[in-house]
């Protein structure tokens, strides 16, 4: 990502690998989002898949932001139902073992086997070896994953939308995660949302076509420049 400004990466309280939080620090979760936008007046806020959703179950976000990039992002959980058809219409033997064994014993370990038998899901064949080096460098956590279960993903509805400020909706053309079809409401397509659809790429969009997403991002950021 070659664009102008500072980059801040976030992990909310308890995610990730910013794990020095109190114990009960899930109950402000998605809400911190808004301190750490406080943190960086005028900030962009780029968030990928259920990050994004958080980011829209926020309303207060949207007078302290400059810009939003959403990546293989959703409004509303109707993914979920579209990702268990594609599951059992492409089913990966070895992937169901290993949600069993997490089942079994929730663990970073056998979470992160979980993750790495089911990138066949999110990435495409060319960038299948990528995608499981990814999954296998992750801070997992096994609590915050079923923290956002139990209260958030099931639940998920967009809360906001910006109409003025500028969007830019940015997937992998072979993304079968998340169901982009989801944006074709006319709710979504307001003037200020562009979307740019990646060839030859998954749900991880900058991992398989690193170069594109680079560019797409390159190009939001010269019209958040003139805008």
């Amino acid at each position: 990502m070659d664009v102008p400004g500072s980059r801040w990466l976030v992990d909310l309280p308890g995610d990730g690998s910013n794990r020095a939080a109190a114990p009960d620090c899930y109950l402000r979760w998605p809400e911190v989002l808004i301190e750490a936008a406080q943190a960086m007046p005028g900030a962009v806020l780029v968030a990928h898949s259920t990050g994004g959703m958080y980011a829209l179950s926020v309303p207060a976000l949207e007078p302290l932001l400059r810009g939003l990039v959403l990546i293989g992002s959703a409004p509303d959980a109707g993914w979920q139902a579209a990702f268990a058809r594609m599951c059992a219409d492409h089913p990966l033997p070895q992937a169901q073992d290993a949600l069993a064994s997490f089942a079994a014993s929730p663990d970073v370990e056998s979470l992160r086997a979980a993750m790495s038998a089911c990138a066949p899901w999110s990435f495409l064949p060319a960038g299948l070896a990528a995608g499981r080096a990814l999954m296998a460098g992750l801070p997992c956590n096994p609590a915050a994953m079923h923290w956002s279960a139990e209260h958030f993903d099931d639940v998920y509805r967009a809360a906001w939308w910006p109409v003025q400020m500028p969007v830019l909706l940015l997937s992998g053309a072979g993304d079968r995660v998340v169901d982009q079809s989801l944006w074709n409401a006319p709710r979504w397509r307001t003037a200020n949302v562009r979307q740019v659809v990646i060839a030859a790429a998954g749900h991880f969009p900058w991992v398989e076509q690193p170069e594109a997403v680079g560019a797409a991002l390159a190009d939001f950021a010269a019209r958040l420049a003139v805008e």
